[in-house]
């Protein structure tokens, strides 16, 4: 089994080291914004030099922040200080009065994703050039097995991924389970040598998701969630799960359906708050029980979050992920009387009533929650209205990797509730951390990826469908204007965001392998030791 396992995927192998290395001619074969969704030759000649100063900034990491240079070679940071000096040959950006921060990393996104009989309207390039715009540098997409098979999927995603124009790397989501899931598990996260010498595979993959809703589909029960806690802690790799209670949200549709509520509403009415916050709080108690580190996506409610609030407070190691679109978002669109209005709106879990997003920032403030994602998932209006008669169809998902960035400062700097250090911890450092990439992410440090933006906390932006990215027709944002704009974006030493123009190459974007046992598993063998010393079992007794 494992010689067949190991040979299944050299071919992947290959698509993915093709992804990392450019020669030196594509590394000057640029397109420009108007040519984003095309497939032409692509060679606009770009004028961004291997080597940058950044002149004059507030250089801000998560737990410092200084007026200093930055000096990048080749797509590393090769120097943080005051007042550097540079020939004439270097390309210097002035950074004065602005801010220079790490680019953000999203940790949940959705590109080129086949689901609810439809595909995601944007792929890896459109998406992560939607992304770049917005001073979002890297992000972490799922990878969805192909009839429950972890080795089919990851080669279908490594095929996705070819046109990549930034940084990326992958969770996995588990959907059944078997002794062949479980040596894939194992694949995905080690150092695997292969049937020819000289090639070892190293996939890079740390983390696991498990949706505990999509009944039918994607979800899985507490015998497969208890397996896959124990495996995911034995590699070292993040459980990571959807919280939700299908069998419930199952029942919740039939009862709206029979009500004669069909609309978008209908898609709220079903999966009320309690139903995350019962999964939660079951998918803690059962890492609990495992004593293995639990990341929660997409907290929606307050339900969800004080499950993770008192996990925390008991010491328990459970990260909370809050989506843009459930900080800022109330539920009031969905019984809009437009159709198609509200079918945009519509993702699982849904979007909450009024004083879920203000709670929720306020935990993300206080570090009750961790870090900021986007559930990026993003259908176009005819997709959309696939779900007209029967809100059980429309295609769940929104946008967010463009406007995240400028939406959390408005939201979370601007109005005071965070500091700029904070801010970035929130949208990349602690990314970086929890999948153990950081510092090579997540910080302005030498030796760090040149992945940086300059923000200018004094420029306006506005958001708009006529003026994203993105390849979707419509935008949850619309309208949303705030102070704090994305000026500048370097990736990969490139820069590829400046003047309001986008550049960018498809291709140029890294696979990041992220390896296992990140800071979150530090200890958890001491802690089970001790366990193991309280039970005093078992009792010798006599037979007699």
């Amino acid at each position: 089994m494992e010689f067949f396992l190991r040979a299944q995927f050299l071919i992947p192998l290959i698509s993915v080291l093709a992804l990392f290395p450019l020669s030196e001619s594509n590394n000057n074969q640029f397109c420009d914004a108007t040519n984003i969704y095309g497939d032409s030759g692509c060679d606009v000649m770009s004028s961004v030099a291997s080597k940058i100063l950044i002149k004059g900034g507030t250089v801000v990491n998560a737990h410092h922040k200084e007026v200093a240079d930055v000096y990048i070679e080749d797509g590393t940071i090769v120097a943080v200080q005051p007042n550097i000096k540079v020939g004439d040959d270097i390309k210097v950006i002035d950074a004065t009065g602005k801010f220079v921060m790490p680019g953000g990393i999203d940790p949940h996104t959705h590109l080129a994703m086949e689901f609810m009989g439809s595909e995601t309207i944007d792929d890896f390039f459109s998406g992560q050039a939607a992304a770049l715009a917005g001073g979002t540098t890297m992000h972490i997409d799922f990878v969805i097995p192909v009839d429950g098979s972890l080795s089919a999927g990851y080669e279908a995603y490594v095929e996705k991924a070819k046109r990549s124009c930034m940084d990326y790397g992958f969770h996995m989501a588990i959907t059944k389970w078997n002794e062949t899931v479980s040596e894939e598990m194992e694949i995905m996260v080690k150092e695997k040598g292969t049937p020819l010498d000289f090639i070892s595979l190293i996939l890079g993959i740390n983390s696991f998701k498990f949706f505990l809703a999509y009944k039918g589909s994607f979800m899985v029960n507490d015998e497969l969630l208890m397996e896959g806690l124990k495996k995911c802690k034995s590699l070292g790799a993040l459980a990571m799960v959807h919280a939700e209670n299908g069998d419930a949200v199952f029942e919740g549709q039939i009862r709206m359906i029979e009500l004669g509520i069909t609309g978008p509403e209908g898609h709220a009415l079903s999966r009320p708050p309690v139903l995350e916050g019962e999964a939660t709080a079951r998918a803690i108690r059962l890492a609990s029980f495992v004593n293995t580190p639990l990341y929660v996506v997409h907290v929606m409610s307050i339900d969800a979050m004080e499950e993770i609030a008192r996990a925390r407070k008991s010491a328990q190691r459970v990260v909370g992920e809050p989506v843009v679109s459930g900080l800022l978002l109330n539920d009031s669109v969905l019984w809009d009387p437009d159709f198609h209005f509200a079918a945009r709106y519509v993702m699982s879990p849904p979007i909450r009533a009024a004083g879920h997003g203000t709670a929720l920032q306020a935990a993300l403030a206080a570090g009750v929650l961790q870090l900021v994602g986007t559930d990026h998932c993003t259908f176009n209006s005819t997709q959309k209205a696939l779900g007209i008669g029967d809100f059980r169809k429309i295609p769940n998902g929104v946008n967010g990797m463009e406007e995240r960035m400028h939406l959390v400062w408005e939201t979370m700097v601007a109005s005071g509730q965070i500091s700029v250090t904070d801010y970035v911890r929130i949208t990349s450092t602690e990314c970086a951390r929890i999948f153990n990439i950081y510092p090579r992410k997540g910080a302005i440090l030498v030796g760090s990826d040149a992945d940086i933006i300059i923000l200018n906390p004094n420029s306006s932006f506005k958001i708009s469908s006529k003026s994203h990215h993105y390849r979707t027709d419509t935008n949850v944002y619309e309208g949303w204007t705030g102070k704090g704009k994305v000026e500048t974006t370097i990736a990969g030493g490139r820069v590829v965001w400046e003047n309001d123009e986008l550049k960018v190459i498809p291709g140029a974007g890294k696979y990041i392998e992220m390896p296992p046992f990140s800071y979150l598993f530090d200890g958890i063998d001491k802690a089970d030791a001790k366990y193991l010393s309280s039970l005093r079992a078992p009792v010798k007794r006599s037979t007699t």
